[in-house]
């Protein structure tokens, strides 16, 4: 092939591109905002107990403020006092105990999550918040902050070891030796040796706990036992993730799932009976519709907890949007538009951000089939790359919106977050 001819079939095949990149353009249906309604006003089922909340991004300042004004919508329609997030464990403690107790500030307990991700305005302002709503109501009227991921070792290790401190001051010298090369600064570091040796640390800290609890209980409380149990069963998650690499994605929902679950009944105890869940779409879709093939954690509550659990996704239409450029190690922002039958439905409100229940649109025949019709939604991790914009299947998933998720929030134009160093 001469230089002339490759350099049309490059300029083609990028032009192309662009084009199928930006088929799938849906109609809107004339009066869809009878079917809308505004976050503040957003109405659950009574009998859910976990409300997932899926980001379409993780670099959108729309979607990330979504998440306080949906808590705070929660927290007064629906009595919810638990906000999860798709975060680190143990640090999600520390932002915990600056909503309850007011020490240190929002932005240093936001940083203890040790995401880049979450280092911005919005999420300050949502733990702010969280502390200064605190100060207003009474302790049985307190909202709690938790993560439910396990991809972190610092925090979860602080508070097992100072647990330890308070119950059996006698083998705190011997479990910080055994784990005083574990952090999340030299955790890759790591040789598959170390990780086997701390496997089995792990697994005799856990099986020392369960032994000794009634014990431990006496010298502490069932809660603060139970939440030291947990930053141990964090921490062996962790490792496991390391030692089964090839299993990352599959075994992370699992968890995510499980450590969910754990964090529902504990507050159950607490007679807190309803929780939000804040993480990306494609932990919260209900169908595994992802092409990576690993089970997510929403697939899981759906089987865990059936109509209790209810999703809510998001989508977009215009996007200027922050990301990790995996070749160049530099966030960058990306723009693109994204087209389909269901988000156009819906392109003549005139909100710029609104939600759609699912079962309430499909009042309307043409908004019902379009529901139970296969859509390519908008699914956007934090690794990204120019080029895969002008291909939709790198930043959308194929799924049947109500098996998926039970409602959508629209942002009709999404602006970039800026991460704080």
């Amino acid at each position: 092939m001469n230089l002339l001819k490759k350099t049309w079939f490059v300029t083609t095949s990028i032009a192309l591109s662009v084009f199928l990149a930006g088929c799938g353009s849906g109609e809107a249906v004339e009066d869809v905002a009878q079917y809308t309604s505004e976050i503040e006003n957003i109405d659950i089922p009574n009998d859910v107990k976990v409300i997932g909340f899926g980001e379409a991004t993780h670099g959108n300042i729309e979607f990330q403020e979504l998440k306080k004004d949906l808590f705070q919508a929660l927290v007064v329609n629906e009595n919810v006092h638990v906000f999860v997030l798709e975060g680190d464990f143990g640090g999600a403690q520390q932002i915990n105990q600056f909503i309850l107790t007011g020490n240190g500030t929002a932005e240093e307990a936001v940083n203890t999550l040790d995401y880049q991700i979450y280092r911005t305005e919005q999420m300050i302002e949502l733990v702010q918040w969280m502390h200064d709503y605190n100060r207003t109501v009474d302790e049985n009227e307190k909202v709690y902050f938790y993560g439910n991921d396990m991809q972190r070792y610092d925090y979860s290790k602080k508070g097992l070891l100072d647990y330890y401190k308070e119950v059996n001051s006698d083998v705190v010298k011997e479990y910080t030796t055994q784990l005083e090369h574990v952090s999340n600064e030299t955790m890759r570091e790591l040789t598959n040796s170390q990780l086997k040796e701390l496997d089995a640390t792990m697994d005799s800290i856990i099986l020392d706990l369960q032994s000794n609890s009634t014990a431990y209980i006496t010298r502490s409380s069932e809660e603060t036992f139970a939440i030291a149990s947990q930053y141990a069963q964090i921490m062996k998650q962790r490792t496991q993730l390391f030692l089964n690499d090839s299993e990352y994605a599959t075994l992370r929902d699992q968890y995510l799932a499980e450590n969910l679950q754990w964090i529902v009944e504990f507050e159950a105890g607490r007679g807190h009976d309803k929780v939000l869940i804040s993480a990306h779409n494609g932990h919260i879709e209900k169908t595994s519709a992802s092409l990576a093939g690993y089970k997510a954690m929403g697939d899981y509550l759906d089987e865990i907890y059936g109509d209790a659990y209810f999703a809510i996704g998001t989508d977009f239409i215009d996007n200027t949007f922050q990301a990790l450029n995996g070749s160049s190690g530099e966030r960058e922002n990306y723009t693109l538009e994204h087209h389909d039958d269901l988000v156009d439905a819906f392109s003549d409100v005139e909100e710029n951000v609104f939600y759609v229940d699912f079962k309430k649109a499909s009042a309307s025949k043409e908004l019902a089939t379009i529901l139970s019709t296969e859509q390519k939604m908008a699914n956007i991790g934090d690794d990204f790359r120019s080029w895969y914009k002008f291909t939709k299947m790198f930043y959308t998933i194929k799924m049947i919106p109500n098996e998926s998720y039970d409602s959508l929030i629209i942002v009709k134009e999404a602006t970039p977050t800026t991460v704080i160093d």
